[in-house]
């Protein structure tokens, strides 16, 4: 079963997961919340096999097999351009919307495979463990979430300092056949909906932290794993009036570990600082945010086109004002653009054992995309106004009591019919001022963690890297520097 389609993702699911929303523990498949949900990630199945030539390759392990090009182990320039492509398409079945498609993680493991030589620091056992797990994912092309973050519940001490030491996820006990691992992680977007948790790291942890060193993946479904949700924001209404709301919320959850047992065969980093420390920083920078990068691209190339049709609804577009916030969204979508040309043509071999990735420089987006996105919300906002809370359901256009009274007083300027005014204006409602919107946002702003960190981090990377020197050698060259 190489490559699967929505209804087997679906059978896939069909277990006793332990997940609660709102106040009960619920059957996944039989939620009424989740229905939109799981159509909407079922038809991602469905949409990689439609368009096949784009998202799936040849598996170079079986012959007359395939598997999703997200899964490549990229050795080349020429498996970076075959799974752009493919990232491309992804991005492109929600037009960014989504955040936690499976081929995200498909992207970080397939990273973490090819960085070998970051596990030399160790025994390469454990990497042995991780390439046999990547293959699992590529035969069963299973959906993976993350789970990452520290609960780092007390914000005025260090990650895994006083209560935070108990209660994010670490080892209480070791038994014959693996390490038993007790406390929570966040934020495991897709869980409920997802096959497996892909635990990695994150940010570096100090000496005398080991047992908070860990890479594993588990079953959704492993005894003593519970699911915690927020409250679900997709709805219950057809796609004309919510297209995003309607199929595309991916559900997000606190995920607690109560006293889980993590098999060997599927422990990848057991306490070694060296390995768990150097993992992100190895291939993050270039290798993960190829995708996040060309899914942010497809995102504001949406929303340029979205906040220009406002403006031509309402005939404003040829206002000065109003020009400018939309070559804005143009300028933050080329800029993107141009990052990700520049990090490709600049690929190069990271370490000594074949990885091929972007270069690291496209990982400044992580310290400027997230304003980015919250200021493209605010230019629909300021664009739609309240045309953006005077939009009627679609299915009323078909009613013969209200339907041309409503085709007689709000349609659009510039001869737009009043249900296509309509339609646009929904459409960016619910991209940016709906309940599913505003987790949209925020997911933006912090999904690739907290952007004083990126920055932060920015800058003593450049700074280890040796950048500087410009301003002593212009006084120099001036005859006024210390001799």
């Amino acid at each position: 079963m190489a490559v699967r389609n929505g209804q087997q993702y679906l059978a896939g699911l069909n277990d006793d997961r332990v997940v609660w929303l709102g106040d009960k523990k619920v059957d996944v498949l039989n939620e009424p919340k989740f229905q939109g949900s799981l159509n909407g990630m079922a038809s991602y199945f469905d949409y990689q096999i439609e368009h096949a030539d784009d998202c799936i390759v040849d598996d170079p392990e079986r012959r007359d097999e395939k598997m999703s090009a997200s899964l490549i182990v990229p050795r080349s320039k020429e498996d970076l351009q075959i799974r752009h492509r493919a990232l491309d398409r992804f991005a492109r079945y929600s037009y960014g919307m989504l955040g936690r498609t499976p081929d995200y993680v498909n992207v970080v493991l397939s990273g973490h495979v090819a960085r070998r030589d970051i596990w030399e620091k160790g025994d390469l056992v454990y990497h042995d463990r991780l390439t046999k797990f990547h293959r699992e994912v590529i035969e069963g092309d299973l959906s993976l979430t993350h789970a990452i973050a520290h609960a780092n519940i007390d914000k005025g001490t260090g990650d895994l300092a006083g209560m935070n030491a108990d209660l994010t996820l670490h080892v209480v006990k070791r038994t014959e056949s693996g390490v038993v691992v007790r406390g929570g992680k966040m934020l495991a977007t897709l869980g409920p909906f997802s096959d497996e948790f892909y635990v990695y790291p994150s940010s570096p942890i100090p000496s005398g932290a080991e047992d908070y060193a860990l890479c594993f993946s588990v079953p959704s479904n492993t005894k003593g794993l519970t699911m915690f949700c927020r409250d679900h924001y997709g709805v219950q209404a057809s796609v004309a009036d919510a297209p995003f709301s309607s199929r595309f919320d991916e559900q997000d959850v606190f995920v607690v570990f109560d006293d889980v047992e993590v098999p060997y065969e599927r422990l990848f980093i057991d306490g070694n600082l060296d390995v768990y420390n150097n993992v992100t920083r190895g291939v993050s920078p270039g290798n993960t945010l190829q995708q996040t990068a060309i899914r942010a691209m497809v995102k504001l190339e949406f929303a340029y086109d979205l906040c220009t049709l406002m403006a031509r609804i309402t005939n404003s577009e040829g206002r000065s004002d109003v020009a400018a916030m939309l070559g804005e969204i143009h300028t933050y979508m080329k800029l993107t653009k141009s990052a990700i040309t520049a990090a490709e043509a600049n690929a190069h071999e990271w370490g000594t054992s074949g990885a091929f990735f972007p270069h690291g420089d496209l990982a400044v987006l992580r310290s400027i995309m997230p304003e980015w996105m919250v200021r493209v919300n605010q230019i629909i906002c300021a664009l739609g106004s309240h045309n953006m809370l005077a939009t009627p359901s679609m299915d009323l256009f078909e009613n013969p009591e209200v339907g041309d009274m409503l085709r007689r007083y709000l349609p659009g300027a510039n001869d737009i019919p009043a249900e296509e005014r309509a339609q646009i204006m929904r459409t960016a409602r619910d991209f940016a001022i709906s309940s599913l919107g505003g987790r949209v946002e925020l997911y933006e702003m912090f999904y690739l963690g907290s952007l004083n960190r990126a920055r932060a981090g920015d800058h003593m990377v450049a700074q280890r890297n040796g950048f500087g020197g410009q301003v002593k050698e212009f006084l120099a060259k001036s005859g006024v520097g210390r001799k």
